[in-house]
């Protein structure tokens, strides 16, 4: 029922519309006087919940805190609603005021990180009203700053040159040292029937200087990760070569027997320590490691060429041992470069100075020896690389002995030793787009099936250019061999034992040049000389083997 009041009650007018348009909240200060209530006497009408906003004199628009959700603040006009309170209306309560929440509290951590961008509508009267809407469209726009590389230092050009440089450098030193250890590797093959004459001794007693060698070897592999973690690279590095300077000179005025089986150890304790670090330091760079592995070890097919030329020659002399006081001559300043080029320091050091540090968040700091020989795939490697390096340098060292004997050849067929260890390094070289067009597991099979084939000419064909041809290609296939081997390391082997483990590898491999030759003599003792092919043939057949059980990805953490 509708009492008289209600009868003249006036109605409430209509909301006129009036031009709304956007201002930026950091404009709000600056609008201050704009943003306020029209009639400042008047009281609001309360909410549903029966509050209402204070909106007096003091409150403007940059003193208001807006909640963190508010995206955008509506205005609306509000002179021509009606001053007079209906007579049916509640009679007035005073005002409670709200306070909200603030924006700044929410992102005050990330202002210098986030940008934030608020919606406002504004009116151009005097009287103005603030009512929150949240339509998700205008959702604030925050846009955090990708800062991933604003720690990295910025590399001038300048300073990347320098770097490669020094890289440049590092490795030329380190495949000069390769390099040697191919010269040494190489000069054993044409001096061995001279030194077997020297000494009147037979096949079986001269191939211990092969044992002798392979105790070195051993020894050198095994101490490799203690003295690295004592004395770190350089110093390691310098310590092979300069053992190899005394070992060449105990070896240069032809001393008794038993005191060259002393260098030839001293000499695979220096080489396994050269192996292994120039191997471990080149397998740890970030880029174009296969390349650099591959070149590293042609410098070791040249070394093993270039020798046999000049050690043939003084195998024809009077003087055979003074080919020796070259190969000490030329690791004297093999020392000297690794002195001024490294300067003694560890790996890490030098790799930091060129940009080339790569740091393994997964390292684990305990007993590596306990963790490398617990990897099964070290163990299969370092088979291989036994086997494979063995039979490289039994081709290299006997095939000159078995020419000479089966073959009628003279002191010349040491001239097939170079014709091998040319064919070594041309191989490494040459294939390595092979490598890459059939995938380095496929093509290791291949090879060693093509090697073996015409291994078995040179056991069968009684032609001494036949074999001189046939061991040639024999070196060109065995060549990618190691260098394929060396650089599956990398990929499955974990990266903060990778010198250490490739030390291992490779200083049991050196032993395998020791081991095979050993067991070569011991065969030709009782067999004669022709028992080399049958037994380079089974030794092949066995890397096929080894190959073929060595894990295809990395099966420890990285």
């Amino acid at each position: 029922m509708t009492g008289p009041q209600h009868q003249n009650a006036s109605p409430r007018p209509s909301v006129e519309s009036s031009v709304i348009e956007d201002i930026d909240i950091s404009e709000a200060p600056r609008m201050a006087p704009a943003i306020r209530l029209a009639d400042k006497s008047t009281n609001h009408p309360l909410d549903a919940s029966g509050s209402a906003l204070d909106l007096r004199d003091s409150h403007t628009a940059s003193s208001l805190e807006l909640p963190h959700t508010l995206t955008s603040e509506r205005i609306r006009r509000r002179s021509d609603l009606s001053r007079i309170r209906p007579l049916d209306s509640p009679p007035a309560i005073e005002p409670e005021s709200i306070e909200l929440p603030t924006i700044q509290e929410h992102f005050a951590k990330r202002a210098a990180d986030v940008s934030f961008r608020e919606d406002v509508m504004f009116a151009k009267d005097d009287d103005v009203e603030i009512a929150p809407s949240f339509p998700s469209s205008l959702a604030p726009s925050i846009r955090a700053e990708d800062d991933t590389d604003s720690m990295a230092p910025a590399i001038s050009p300048a300073q990347k040159a320098v770097n490669r440089r020094k890289n440049a450098i590092h490795f030329l030193t380190l495949c000069f040292t390769i390099f040697l250890n191919g010269w040494n590797d190489g000069t054993t093959g044409p001096l061995l029937p001279k030194i077997q004459a020297y000494y009147g001794l037979g096949f079986a007693v001269v191939s211990l200087i092969f044992i002798f060698n392979t105790i070195g070897y051993l020894s050198g592999a095994i101490a490799n990760v203690w003295l690295t973690d004592k004395l770190g690279f350089g110093k390691v590095l310098l310590l092979g070569s300069v053992l190899q300077i005394a070992a060449y000179a105990i070896m240069a005025p032809a001393p008794p027997f038993p005191l060259m089986c002393l260098a030839f150890t001293l000499i695979g304790f220096g080489l396994s320590l050269q192996n292994s670090h120039a191997n471990g330091f080149i397998a740890s760079s970030r880029n174009h490691v296969s390349t650099k592995i591959s070149i590293l070890h042609a410098s070791y097919g040249f070394g093993a060429l270039v020798s046999p030329l000049v050690s043939t020659q003084f195998a024809q002399q009077k003087h055979w041992s003074f080919h020796y006081i070259i190969s000490g001559a030329l690791y004297l300043f093999n020392t000297l470069m690794i002195w001024f080029v490294f300067r003694g320091k560890r790996q890490d050091e030098i790799k930091a100075e060129i940009g080339d540090l790569t740091v393994d968040p997964n390292a684990v700091d305990s007993n590596k020896y306990k963790q490398i020989f617990t990897i099964r795939a070290v163990h299969f490697l370092s088979i291989f690389s036994l086997i494979y390096v063995g039979t490289e340098v039994t081709i290299g060292s006997w095939s000159v002995t078995y020419v000479q004997t089966k073959r009628q050849g003279t002191s010349n067929s040491g001239y097939i030793s170079s014709g091998f260890f040319g064919g070594l390094m041309l191989g490494r070289i040459i294939l390595m787009w092979l490598n890459r067009k059939i995938g380095e597991r496929r093509a290791l099979f291949l090879y060693a099936l093509l090697a073996i084939q015409l291994e078995v000419t040179v056991w069968v064909v009684p032609s001494l250019i036949e074999n001189a041809i046939a061991v040639a290609f024999v070196g060109l296939l065995l060549g990618p061999m190691y260098p394929i081997l060396m650089n599956h390391s990398t990929k499955i082997l974990p990266r903060w034992l990778l010198t250490g483990c490739m030390g291992y590898i490779a200083g049991v491999g050196q032993a395998g040049s020791a081991v095979l030759p050993f067991i070569t003599g011991l065969l030709a003792s009782r067999f004669g000389i022709a028992s080399l092919q049958p037994f380079i043939v089974s030794m092949m057949s066995t890397m096929i083997v080894i190959w073929a059980l060595i894990p295809r990805v990395r099966q420890v953490p990285t």
